[in-house]
C-alpha cells in the first residue's frame, strides 16, 4: 500500500503543488499546507472505494483540505497589494505590468474558495461530471457556475484587478 500511495503521490505532485499554490499564494507557510495535504490523503487512501476515479478523489481531498487549512486559521483568500517590485521579472520576460498570466493569476486569487477549486479542475481538464463528482453539484450547475467565473474573471483583468 505504502508503494502504492508513493507512486500516486509522484504521478500528482504538480497538480496537487498548483492547488496549494492557488490557495495559499504567497503564504510563507505552504509547503507545510502541502504536507498537510499529503497527510491527508495518506490517512484517506485506505478508505478509498474506488467509486470515483484516483483522480477525482485526489482532487477533492485535496481542495476540501486546502479549504479546512483556510478556515482553521481563519483566513480568506485575499488579493494581495502589489508593489512594483512585485512585477520584477526574470532575465527573458518583458517585464510589462500586462502580462496576461499575471493577471490571470491575481484574478483567480480573487475568487471564492469553491470557484477556485472549480477553475483548477477546469483548467485540468475535468469534464463537467467529474467536476460535479468532487464538488457535489450537477452537471449543469458546473456548467452555470464555470460561465459566471469566466465572466467574473473577464471583468477581474480588465479593470486591473480591483
Amino acid at each position: 500500500m505504502e508503494k502504492e500511495f508513493t507512486e500516486l503521490i509522484a504521478q500528482y505532485r504538480y497538480a496537487l503543488q498548483k492547488i496549494c499554490n492557488t490557495y495559499f499564494y504567497r503564504d510563507p507557510y505552504a509547503e507545510d499546507f502541502m504536507q498537510e495535504i499529503i497527510i491527508r490523503l495518506w490517512k484517506a487512501y485506505p478508505f478509498f472505494r474506488g467509486e470515483s476515479s484516483v483522480k477525482t478523489w485526489l482532487y477533492r481531498v485535496a481542495i476540501n483540505t486546502s479549504i479546512d487549512i483556510i478556515r482553521k486559521r481563519s483566513l480568506s483568500p485575499r488579493f494581495l497589494g502589489l508593489s512594483p517590485k512585485d512585477y520584477d521579472r526574470p532575465p527573458g520576460n518583458d517585464g510589462t505590468d500586462n502580462d496576461y498570466a499575471d493577471k490571470m493569476r491575481h484574478a483567480v486569487n480573487r475568487l471564492s474558495d469553491n470557484d477556485k477549486a472549480l477553475v483548477i479542475m477546469y483548467l485540468d481538464e475535468f469534464s463537467y461530471q467529474e467536476i460535479a463528482g468532487v464538488t457535489g453539484l450537477s452537471v449543469n450547475h458546473v456548467g452555470v457556475k464555470l460561465n459566471r467565473i469566466r465572466k467574473q474573471l473577464k471583468t477581474l483583468i480588465e479593470n486591473g484587478n480591483e
